[in-house]
């Protein structure tokens, strides 16, 4: 055929398909959430388990900390310039300081503020004591085996400080009012942190239910007597007597768990009352 022709020209185009033999991957993804969430689940309940109350508060407390962990902050300069993060002051200059309560100083009193400064003083000093009893952000005054009885909480009555029956170790020799040697223990321990606050202070006994063939048990003159045993114990670690307002025994009447007769029910409550503002 001649040059000029009207001849047909035919084009072929070449489809490309971009990444061959890759099918996509998100579903591993996916997967390795589940697998990291399902043993996330599984540790949670291995703590349950194999841990006390006392633990449990612990590890709660260790991940929302209401004092800061270390004593001191890192040297260097600037944001780590080596502050103590417990001045009034600063924090490691970069926010407001707490001031650790130190055992033998001036007790705190919050009547210093009224209104709402009052209030916020009290509630700042009662967890201070809390810390300090519990050793938080550093070792306990309490030894481990004596910590095991101590439960507290902040309520609007005051600092609750608890200490209870544990199956393998009571704090009081059988259904007397004879006082074990933990119970001396964690008694002078918190007559020398109570010296920190002037508050007054309650006592109170309880005791867990008996059978029906323990009728005649006294359980209000022993609830109440392991009240007045404490009440002893703490004036003899050098408490001021004058702080202690009232001691109480309340029988079987206020079971802590829901199976009364548990150990876990024969325990103290020692109140740190918040002030009258």
């Amino acid at each position: 055929m001649a040059d000029g022709s009207n001849g047909l020209t035919i084009i072929k185009r070449k489809k490309v398909v971009a990444g061959g033999g890759h099918h996509g991957g998100a579903w591993k993804v996916a997967y390795a959430d589940f697998v990291t969430a399902m043993m996330a689940f599984f540790m949670l309940m291995w703590l349950l388990n194999a841990t006390t109350e006392q633990q449990r508060k612990g590890i709660a407390d260790y991940f929302s900390p209401t004092i800061p962990i270390n004593r001191v902050s890192g040297g260097g300069d600037g944001a780590f310039g080596g502050d103590n993060i417990f001045t009034d002051e600063t924090l490691a200059q970069s926010g407001t300081g707490i001031a650790q309560p130190t055992l033998g100083s001036e007790p705190i009193r919050s009547d210093r503020r009224t209104g709402d400064d009052a209030t916020a003083a009290q509630v700042a000093a009662l967890r201070d004591i809390e810390a300090v009893l519990l050793g938080r952000g550093g070792e306990s005054m309490i030894s481990e085996e004596a910590l095991r009885h101590v439960v507290t909480r902040l309520t609007d009555e005051g600092l609750i400080i608890e200490l209870f029956d544990l199956p393998d170790a009571s704090l009081f020799f059988g259904d007397t009012t004879q006082p074990t040697s933990v119970t001396g223990e964690i008694a002078g321990v918190m007559a020398e942190v109570f010296g920190i606050v002037s508050n007054d202070i309650h006592i109170e006994g309880h005791l867990s239910a008996k059978s029906v063939l323990h009728a005649n048990y006294p359980v209000w003159e022993i609830s109440t007597g392991r009240a007045e045993q404490m009440r002893l114990l703490l004036e003899g670690a050098g408490l001021n007597p004058l702080r202690i307002t009232q001691i109480a025994g309340g029988g079987d009447r206020e079971p802590a768990t829901q199976n009364a007769t548990e150990p876990r029910n024969n325990r103290l409550k020692v109140i740190l009352l918040r002030e009258d503002e």
